[in-house]
């Protein structure tokens, strides 16, 4: 016969997350914090805009790009909103960095460049949705708000053996999470949770022996683990095709066009193209003599995924586009673009070079 579950408790964990906290470039660490430092709310903000839908490895660099180079809230908002976008090319979810703008501006300029410390001013802010609301009011001022990401939701499904899917399963394992908030030390506990989830309580082969809650963990009793959390079956997800074309002067200078603010990839720079669709319509950005080329850029978004067919073009000095503007060879970083135009650009760079 099994031994009796114990009751999960906030101490245990605090416990764990004071001897293995990960070390992160924007966490103020157990031990710093109990010498009294304290994290900075801009800090706490960016990485968790750049967290969303987005590994720690990926984000690492980008935060320390942001915060070099954007080390304030102040500094954030009076930045160009090109080098911004720019800056955010290839973290994806191109939304994100439009908010990240429109939120540094509200907090510089209806806050005093100071962040609200309540979670209900912070839902005021643009771009700030619950999950972030609640991040910063618990990480950043020790406030016992409910923070529950996908880590967090693993946990709870298999401290609890739940297995309603996912996302029905929700608000029951928001409920849960919300038993386990402490008032002491909140903030420590919403990263130590979100740690345990990501080195232990990880999606495959969880290191049950090492967690300091298995006695506590129902799934683990159960054998039952490695099936939690359980999730409703993906759609499928549809194709769509588009034409980008890529036309480079003789000088150098490529053509590029900045996308309209609303839609996907919004505010970027990019490739001149056709509309993404089931039957893309010719729509060259100048007259020229293009060239299609037999490779496809492929890129896959939350909902589709994308077929650019590539045609490329060498220009003469004199020919003026319908549409985009040319941007000289010394002001051109690929690494600009994001990731799918990035893509079509190798395709035609690499081409160019054969040619």
């Amino acid at each position: 016969m099994s031994a009796p579950r114990e009751r999960p408790r906030a101490g245990d964990l605090l416990d764990w997350y004071d001897r293995h906290a990960r070390d992160l470039p924007w966490r103020v660490g157990p031990r710093a914090r109990a010498e009294g430092v304290r994290p900075d709310p801009y800090r706490v903000w960016l990485s968790e805009v750049m967290l969303q839908q987005t590994t720690v490895a990926a984000v690492k660099s980008y935060y320390e790009t942001f915060t070099t180079r954007w080390p304030t809230v102040q500094a954030l908002a009076a930045a160009e909103d090109g080098d911004v976008m720019a800056a955010w090319a290839g973290l994806g979810y191109y939304a994100r960095a439009r908010n990240l703008l429109k939120c540094a501006r509200a907090v510089a300029g209806d806050h005093g460049g100071i962040f609200p410390d309540d979670h209900a001013t912070l839902l005021t802010l643009p771009g700030i949705g619950r999950y972030t609301a609640a991040a910063v009011s618990a990480i950043a001022f020790d406030r016992p708000e409910v923070v529950v990401d996908g880590n967090v939701e693993r946990v709870m499904a298999r401290l609890h053996d739940e297995h309603t899917p996912l996302p029905q399963a929700k608000p029951l394992l928001t409920d849960f999470a919300a038993r386990l908030t402490p008032d002491t030390r909140p903030g420590c506990y919403a990263q130590a949770v979100m740690d345990l989830g990501a080195t232990i309580c990880t999606p495959r082969n969880p290191a049950c022996g090492l967690c300091p809650w298995r006695r506590s963990c129902a799934a683990w009793q159960a054998g039952t683990a490695t099936e939690l959390p359980r999730k409703a079956p993906k759609k499928r997800k549809p194709t769509r095709l588009g034409i980008a074309y890529l036309a480079r002067r003789v000088d150098g200078a490529w053509l590029l066009e900045r996308r309209p603010d609303s839609g996907l990839l919004g505010g970027m720079l990019g490739w001149p193209g056709s509309d993404w669709g089931d039957d893309p319509q010719e729509a060259p950005p100048i007259r020229a003599e293009w060239k299609t080329l037999t490779e496809e850029a492929r890129h896959t978004f939350t909902h589709f995924h994308l077929r650019l067919t590539v045609r490329t073009a060498l220009l003469p000095m004199d020919r003026r586009p319908d549409r985009g503007e040319f941007i000289e060879l010394p002001d051109f970083r690929p690494s600009d673009l994001p990731t799918v135009m990035r893509k079509a650009f190798d395709l035609a760079h690499a081409g160019m070079r054969k040619s």
